[in-house]
């Protein structure tokens, strides 16, 4: 099995050079090998296996960062280029903007090339950089890969790949939750709570709003204007730290308790380009939430159960099993089944079919 840590870490002037040259370079080697398939393929309409070896010497300042770093380029270029050929879906490779926030790289652990020892990480042609260290690594576990990455307010991260040896054995599902997503409390659950979570885009919104009105008053390539892009994507940082501390700790809750958790499996990247729930959707992290819990009951031997986005959970009586068509108007909240009289809540209702269906399924 896998695992990843990552840790913070704090370069030197001269190891944030090399940084840079790394992430340039990598950049350079991906845009300069995608175009050469490109101009191949038009030519030839057949596949080119270029490998950044043979740019080396045409460019020798590709020999100054780490060949590894250069090979996972191609790597990530040759599976982009092989998905498009397989599924037209999937779109074609684009070309890597400078411009883009996303700097990485990622490099491969060969002859012990990297080391992670008292606080510091050991980097291929960069030498020991100071690392913080918020967690012990056990000594079974074996270090594979490391991906170096800087966020748009120029922290560094260094994101270690771990393989270990664990059999997980099945737990037996006893108690069983159901979750229906809600736009406004993350969700609601089947014995009829929901967390008391803060929307804390919609609680910064109006600070980000005044940075960002600064920032488009200021002059394009002044410092000021550099200065203040760091201040925003600072505030970024933290809405985005703020609403993954508080998921990451909701779905610890959740796993520690239950042993099947049962969902709706939902359309969220669609939710999220709607004209009407789009920040709400984005400010939820209903997405993230259910990745963090899904990973968090598989770590224990437990299970998170999909259910079908189509199944009608907020039609169907809970008691009885009828079905009211009326309920499809999203503004009734709460109604009363006309077979059975029982008074449902509308979100409380739909987490308890969702948590029948799931455990329908679990059990079958």
């Amino acid at each position: 099995m896998n695992k990843a840590y990552r840790f913070r870490i704090y370069p030197n002037e001269e190891q944030k050079i090399l940084f840079a040259k790394t992430f340039g370079c990598v950049r350079f080697i991906y845009n300069k090998m995608l175009g050469d398939k490109i101009e191949y393929y038009h030519q030839t309409q057949k596949k080119l296996n270029n490998t950044p070896a043979q740019y080396k010497t045409e460019f020798e300042w590709l020999k100054e960062v780490d060949s590894l770093a250069l090979a996972n380029a191609q790597m990530n270029l040759q599976d982009a280029y092989n998905n498009f050929f397989r599924d037209k879906k999937v779109g074609f490779p684009k070309f890597k903007s400078k411009k883009g926030s996303k700097r990485r790289y990622t490099t491969n652990c060969v002859n012990g090339n990297i080391v992670v020892r008292d606080g510091m990480i050991k980097l291929p042609k960069l030498g020991f950089v100071k690392m913080k260290q918020h967690r012990d690594i056990p000594d079974s576990y074996k270090l594979k890969a490391v991906t170096v990455s800087q966020n748009t307010g120029g922290k560094y991260f260094a994101s270690i790949l771990f393989e270990y040896e664990e059999e997980i054995t099945g737990k037996e599902l006893e108690s069983f939750l159901g979750l229906d997503f809600s736009m406004k409390e993350l969700y609601v659950d089947s014995n009829g709570n929901c967390p008391q979570f803060s929307r804390y885009y919609r609680l910064s919104e109006k600070k980000l709003k005044r940075e960002q009105r600064k920032l488009s008053k200021m002059v394009k390539g002044s410092k000021n204007r550099e200065k203040q892009r760091i201040r925003i994507s600072k505030l970024y940082e933290k809405v985005a730290n703020q609403r993954k501390d508080f998921l990451h700790k909701q779905s610890r809750q959740i796993a520690n308790v239950y042993d099947c958790v049962c969902i709706e499996s939902l359309n969220m990247q669609a939710m999220s380009q709607s004209l009407n729930f789009g920040k709400s959707v984005s400010d939820n992290g209903w997405g993230m939430f259910t990745v963090f819990l899904k990973y968090k009951l598989e770590e224990l031997g437990k299970r998170l159960v999909k259910i079908d986005k189509f199944f009608a959970s907020s039609q169907i009586c809970s008691v009885c099993g009828y079905q009211n068509s009326e309920t499809k108007d999203l503004s009734v909240r709460e109604w009363t089944c006309p077979c059975c009289q029982t008074h449902h809540n509308r979100d409380i209702n739909a987490a308890i079919n969702i948590r029948n269906e799931g455990m329908r399924i679990a059990l079958a």
